[in-house]
């Protein structure tokens, strides 16, 4: 297992793809750390399926727009397995609402750029001092920070294109102890497209798409996993496309 014995902190890891990341990191043999802020059956059902197969994780609610939830989050998991900290996957994100430039205000912008960026800001901070030599932080970008995003999300793609420049920045002042490197997925079957996007917006690009269908949190996990292991031990502040085709960046 390429992460046997190795500590992992998700955050955003009680739906979707953060779930799906901890679980991945978990059957690759790590320790795992599971943050959530509202979806507590999803992360309690995550370590119960973890803890079933034999390995260690705990779930603890925080809001990662708060340093001293980031610290308490930080601290349990020290406590829990034990001295550093290898892998850090950021999934605390969202788009809060679709709002167009004439109808967004200063509150829902500094919301999104918190939630996105801040959060990110914070857990880096708290971590990085714990954090191994051949450490690992997997952010999550957007394909929103590549192309501008659909109608409402100028906050919500500048935010993620902040996340893919700090991924760069950090890993230039981290090197070479720690690599940090983001992921920008597309179109994936999520709450995130159930709540904010279209049926017919969401069939229009998949069709578009040359694998002709939206991604699953799985197949983000797996990338996500690859980037947190020495299976890329030669990548560092790297925006990866995820997308089924739809963009080349």
């Amino acid at each position: 297992m390429r992460l046997n014995g190795k500590t992992a902190i998700v955050t955003g890891g009680g739906r979707d793809i953060g779930r799906a990341c901890a679980l991945k990191l978990a059957a690759d043999g790590a320790n795992v750390a599971i943050n959530y802020h509202s979806s507590g059956d999803g992360a309690a059902s995550a370590v119960a399926e973890i803890t079933a197969a034999g390995g260690r994780a705990f779930a603890l609610q925080g809001d990662m727009t708060d340093p001293s939830d980031v610290e308490k989050l930080v601290d349990k998991t020290r406590t829990e397995f034990g001295g550093n900290i290898d892998v850090l996957v950021h999934v605390t994100g969202g788009l809060v609402a679709r709002k167009t430039f004439p109808e967004m205000d200063a509150a829902h912008w500094n919301a999104v750029m918190d939630l996105n960026v801040t959060s990110f800001f914070y857990l880096a901070k708290a971590a990085t001092p714990h954090m191994s030599e051949g450490s690992s932080i997997v952010a999550f970008a957007s394909q929103a920070g590549r192309d501008g995003g659909g109608p409402g999300a100028v906050a919500y793609a500048t935010s993620k294109g902040a996340v893919m420049t700090m991924t760069r920045g950090m890993a230039k002042e981290f090197g070479p102890k720690i690599r940090v490197n983001a992921i920008c997925p597309g179109m994936i079957d999520t709450d995130f497209h159930n709540i904010f996007t279209k049926d017919e917006v969401r069939s229009k690009v998949s069709s578009m798409a040359p694998i002709k269908r939206e991604g699953t949190p799985d197949e983000v996990a797996n990338l996500a996993v690859f980037l947190a292991s020495e299976q890329s031990s030669f990548m560092t502040g790297t925006s990866v496309d995820i997308n089924g085709g739809i963009l080349f960046s």
